[in-house]
């Protein structure tokens, strides 16, 4: 029987699975109709487009086809480029224009979008040239997608110059732009070009929503947030009352807005909305609340996650962990940390780094020293915290070692947090001329510009060893005003070495900050005290009772284990 070609068009239009598909491409082979275009067509489209598609298949069906149309050429092209495996699509372009064939304005969208997905910056220019010559570079959609490959290549400055050939009321190109901004870390450029849009008056989608709030949560602006989420209200629709993907990916990221910028009460509520919570909604709560050291709620929703049977990923343990760090818990942390080692996610260098740091916080530097070492490939940030948790526990010339250890490997290189734990494990164990040379050598062999806490440990390290002319030289040099730890740790020097005119120029500086710690006036006091001027004692007592500066109490935290009777 003879079964002409619009009734296969017609069962490929219902084809549900690949099962059907396949019994139809055999009954395209027993007949005449796998020699038309248009049916093998539909066969690769549905293979490429369809939910329930095979790309292995489609591929299988291209390279049978003698001489593939153009149309087919970017189905195939657009498949890959949608794709695990998007390097496959750029082979195929260039394959296509080996071939003989030219490119249109429907090929250089799709190989664009490869290209922007590997972030493969030479092809994608390699493309340009070619959509230039092509005469196809004034096109909206190809224009489109040369944006996005620029942005997703960190090009913001080609990209702009893309940007002002592409008609101003391209509402896909604004949003292009402002997302290339915030995935490049520049959330205030990403907020001016939204001010810019409005002033073209184009009207955002929920995708330029999404973007301009995630620049809202990083750069803390949360008036221009709050103006969005007015925006969003006016628009008739709440994004926390729908249960659909793109409303759910809205409504976290108002939600993370919310959190980022420490309006931790809105946060909650709009949480609790939330009809169908996902784990970055859980992640952000937790994260927020972690950062504003309300580190017993962070807790509580952590718990709350596994009740409900909602499986923690990476980013909730890095924030559970930190939360430990702060709180000490020990316990807790082991408990974690006895998790992690079941899902076999302990050789994730982040999850390391942060179990190390709350090992290191908690006092059990050994085992934060044992996964230093089972580490097979440490990263600086890996090296920095074991230096400083050495330095933070006293262990000053091991940190060195370590620090040594570290500067061997020439594909590491050591940044200012690297430096403030290798200046304190000198200040520790006062190693003044240790500390000069890797102080200079810094700034000269790393060109890290001090900070204050760089300056805060010199400062300390040649206070207390009585260098007390090399202190106030280096003081006279820093690039940033001292602060008060800096003149607090000069004045702790004065004191062991009962150097009175050295503290009289410290009180003319503190004189100026007004101080409202009663730390540098205990101190001022006792070096008064030890000296016999017993009237500027009580000058300086009577001034902290003035201005109500009361003694800073230490505290200390215990971490207690209840047994059950």
């Amino acid at each position: 029987m003879k079964i002409h070609q619009n009734t296969i068009l017609s069962l490929l239009a219902k084809c549900k699975n690949m099962s059907e598909l396949k019994r139809l491409h055999g009954v395209m082979v027993t007949t005449s109709v796998i020699k038309s275009i248009i049916p093998l067509s539909k066969l690769i489209d549905f293979c490429v487009d369809s939910e329930f598609g095979n790309i292995s298949y489609a591929d299988l069906l291209f390279h049978q086809i003698d001489v593939p149309s153009l149309y087919i050429w970017n189905s195939m092209i657009r498949g890959y480029a949608n794709s695990s495996n998007p390097r496959a699509s750029i082979l195929l372009y260039r394959q296509m224009i080996q071939c003989g064939y030219s490119p249109d304005h429907f090929t250089f969208p799709f190989v664009l979008k490869a290209s922007s997905i590997l972030a493969d910056q030479n092809n994608g220019k390699c493309i340009h040239n070619c959509l230039v010559k092509s005469g196809f570079e004034a096109n909206v959609y190809a224009a489109t997608g040369l944006l996005n490959m620029y942005v997703s290549c960190g090009d913001m400055k080609s990209g702009l110059k893309v940007f002002d050939i592409i008609p101003k009321s391209n509402v896909v190109a604004w949003t292009c732009l402002i997302a290339g901004y915030v995935n490049n870390n520049q959330a205030y450029a990403a907020l001016q070009v939204f001010k810019e849009m409005d002033q073209w008056r184009v009207k955002p989608n929920e995708i330029t929503m999404v973007n301009v709030l995630i620049a809202c949560a990083r750069s803390r602006d949360i008036d221009t947030g709050r103006r969005v989420h007015d925006r969003i209200r006016k628009a008739g629709y709440d994004p926390f009352m729908s249960t659909s993907n793109c409303n759910i990916i809205l409504a976290t990221a108002l939600l993370e807005m919310y959190a980022k910028c420490g309006s931790l009460r809105t946060a909650r509520d709009l949480f609790n909305k939330m009809p169908d919570k996902n784990i970055v909604a859980w992640n952000s709560m937790i994260s927020a609340y972690n950062q504003y050291q309300r580190y017993g709620d962070a807790l509580y929703l952590f718990f709350a996650m596994w009740t409900i049977g909602f499986y923690p990923d990476k980013a909730t343990f890095l924030s559970v962990l930190s939360v430990c760090a702060h709180l000490c818990a020990l316990e807790l942390g082991q408990t974690v940390h006895a998790y992690l080692l079941k899902s076999g996610i302990t050789t994730d260098i982040d999850i390391a780094t942060a179990l190390l740091d709350m090992y290191a916080k908690t006092g059990e530097l050994r085992s934060a020293r044992n996964i230093f070492d089972m580490l097979q490939e440490k990263d600086v940030v890996v090296w920095t915290s074991m230096i400083n948790s050495l330095a933070m526990h006293g262990h000053g010339h091991e940190a060195l070692s370590i620090f040594q250890r570290m500067q061997e490997d020439s594909t590491l290189v050591p940044d200012h947090i690297t430096y403030i734990g290798v200046l304190f494990a000198c200040s520790h164990v006062g190693l003044v001329e240790e500390a000069l040379k890797h102080f200079n050598s810094m700034t000269k062999v790393y060109g890290i510009v001090p900070e204050r806490e760089h300056y805060g440990c010199m400062v300390d390290l040649l206070s207390r060893a009585g260098h007390f002319r090399e202190v106030e030289r280096l003081i006279e040099t820093m690039s940033i005003r001292p602060n008060l730890a800096i003149w607090g740790s000069l004045l702790n020097g004065c004191h062991i070495h009962e150097n009175f005119s050295v503290a009289n120029r410290v009180k003319i500086q503190l004189t100026e900050m007004k101080p409202g710690q009663g730390g540098v006036h205990i101190l001022l006091s006792n070096i008064y005290a030890r000296a016999g001027r017993w009237e500027e004692v009580n000058m300086t007592r009577e001034v902290m009772k003035h201005k109500m500066i009361t003694k800073t109490l230490g505290h200390s935290s215990v971490e207690m284990k209840l047994l059950s009777s």
